[in-house]
């Protein structure tokens, strides 16, 4: 049973979002778990301590536009490989280039690969973001995206878990260098899509502007309509001169009635777990297959 939570902060959640743990191991040195991601038919192994995915990499791997078929698509800061291979599942002729700079991270995400018979379509690349050019070469992806670290270096809590602080705070890589390196690598005909904390917006939007990288839409995610973002998404491109499109927020999460029957339907159909032509009970059904 899959138990939707509304919950976009990082860390958070995910127990909702998948199965209990089925497994316990060890790779790359940590101690994993195994959980399903059973809308897009994914098993992952994930660390059982420290730093575990959220909802962030369903939002921006749902937010990411179509992607030619045979295409190329490369995730920046991959982590354990969940939004690389949600990707691989939407778009079933693609071919996924992973990059991890943490070398456990890495292990796992190759094994989450793997595991999952991806292997043919999807690779990892253990190097830093800001070494890539000597790996890859100009203009060579239709999509690139990333859920880097949103918080700068030495700045807020340290966490104890091991993992988590490098997936939080930026470490030899900066939202400059995750923006230029994305730049570099994405076709002018590409687009490029990220998640970041709104914090950085205003710095977000200068980076890019400040590289000749358009924002074309733009999106807010709240918990619910009362409360200030938590997220936001973006999709970019090289080579535009355009407006960004602003869209309509998405709320995880209301406590009104009126909106919950409006809105909360977006948030299924999201994980797939109800077709559009469903009559649903938001009320009453809130554990779904």
């Amino acid at each position: 049973m899959l138990f939707m939570c509304y919950c976009a902060s990082r860390g958070k959640g995910l127990s909702e979002l998948t199965a209990h743990p089925c497994t316990n191991e060890r790779c790359g040195g940590l101690n994993v778990t195994l959980d399903d991601i059973k809308q897009f038919n994914l098993q992952m192994f994930q660390p059982q301590h420290g730093y575990r995915y959220s909802l962030d990499p369903l939002l921006l791997a749902r937010f990411c536009c179509q992607i030619p078929a045979e295409g190329r698509i490369i995730d920046l800061g991959a982590g354990c490989g969940v939004i690389s291979l949600l990707l691989a599942r939407l778009n079933p002729t693609v071919s996924v280039a992973a990059v991890e700079n943490n070398t456990g991270m890495a292990a796992l995400a190759d094994k989450n690969i793997q595991h999952n018979d991806l292997g043919a379509r999807v690779s990892v690349y253990s190097e830093d973001v800001i070494n890539l050019r000597k790996s890859f070469s100009v203009s060579t992806f239709d999509l690139v995206v990333s859920n880097p670290p949103f918080r700068k270096a030495e700045t807020g809590k340290v966490s104890p878990l091991v993992g988590r602080d490098s997936a939080r705070h930026e470490t030899t890589a900066g939202l400059a260098d995750f923006l230029a390196a994305a730049k570099y690598l994405v076709k002018p005909s590409g687009r490029i899509c990220f998640i970041q904390h709104p914090s950085r917006l205003t710095e977000f939007m200068a980076l890019a502007a400040s590289i000749k990288l358009s924002v074309l839409r733009l999106r807010m995610i709240h918990s619910n309509a009362e409360s200030p973002a938590t997220m936001f998404m973006a999709e970019l491109a090289k080579g535009r001169r355009t407006a960004p499109v602003v869209e309509p927020p998405l709320f995880l999460r209301e406590m009104e009635e009126e909106y919950i029957q409006r809105r909360q339907f977006e948030i299924l159909e999201l994980f797939g777990a109800v077709p559009f032509d469903e009559e649903y009970d938001y009320k009453k059904q809130r554990m779904v297959e």
